[in-house]
């Protein structure tokens, strides 16, 4: 299969496959034309600021199976990742009218794969290298290689605020993200929240549990008097929730980017949580 002509939003993918699936770590490279960091965005289609789930692969003629989870993302800053349903990788792009071409590579995991993560992301491999054509029509995008290969991809909803169980996972101070705390066995604090349509928002702090009214607005929450249990915990459990009960008081703003959200006060002090199933 010829690689000179084949480009891949998922630049991301290519990096990781190369990292991966035994080949070992690939030096960062570029191809001719490609994108370099800090390369705008430029084109009409959205594809930009999505979670693009892969629905298939063919390579050659063939279609390759497609592991659970496998996805793509490209930023308006021109950095796409991907999640291959073993490793995290990704690289710089630039989008040019319905173009996509790969440039440096990021990698970031080197795990080795086998089997249907294997075979999956040496396909994407051997397939990914230079230029691709990108179509986008009733959120599905179409990724085809000069020489025939292709992915098929979903654009996913992002997870509404209300309704969904969210998971504290980062820190925000002073305008500055951090990860949280670690424990003597390397766990983090469990801190959860959940937002109802009547009105109220409940969880865990990272030790005890907690509810609020909360008033929601387009980009604002108002947070009402906090009720929470009183028992001790280790650290960083308790430091983690002296933290959270500083965004939880008053009015703060909220984004949610697909499946993150970032709550903020005035004075710059946050929280980032990830969209998934509330710890009980």
């Amino acid at each position: 299969m010829q690689t000179q002509s084949v480009t891949t939003v998922t630049a991301l993918t290519t990096l990781a496959l190369l990292a991966l699936a035994g080949c070992g770590a690939e030096s960062a490279r570029e191809s001719d034309g490609a994108a370099k960091a800090g390369s705008a965005v430029r084109t009409d289609l959205p594809l930009t600021d999505v979670r693009w789930n892969v629905e298939s692969l063919s390579v050659d003629g063939k279609k390759i199976a497609v592991p659970a989870g496998a996805s793509l993302k490209i930023d308006s800053k021109g950095e796409a990742s991907a999640e291959t349903g073993c490793n995290g990788v990704g690289a710089m792009v630039t989008v040019d009218g319905d173009t996509i071409t790969v440039g440096e590579r990021l990698p970031r995991t080197l795990k080795g794969c086998t089997g249907v993560l294997g075979d999956f992301e040496n396909a994407l491999s051997d397939a990914f290298d230079g230029k691709i054509k990108a179509k986008v029509e009733d959120r599905k995008l179409t990724l085809t290689t000069a020489g025939g290969d292709s992915i098929a991809l979903s654009a996913e909803k992002p997870a509404p605020l209300v309704g969904t169980g969210w998971a504290v996972d980062g820190l925000v101070s002073d305008g500055t993200a951090r990860s949280l705390p670690k424990d003597k066995k390397g766990e983090t604090p469990k801190a959860t929240l959940t937002f109802t349509k009547d009105g109220t928002v409940s969880g865990n702090l990272g030790c005890n549990g907690f509810s609020a009214s909360a008033k929601i607005t387009e980009s604002t929450i108002t947070f009402g008097p906090l009720k929470a249990t009183r028992k001790m915990c280790p650290e960083p459990g308790m430091s983690v929730e002296r933290e959270l009960m500083k965004v939880l008081d008053g009015k703060v703003t909220y984004e949610v980017h697909h499946r993150e959200l970032t709550l903020k006060t005035a004075d710059g002090e946050g929280f980032s949580a990830a969209a998934g199933t509330p710890v009980k």
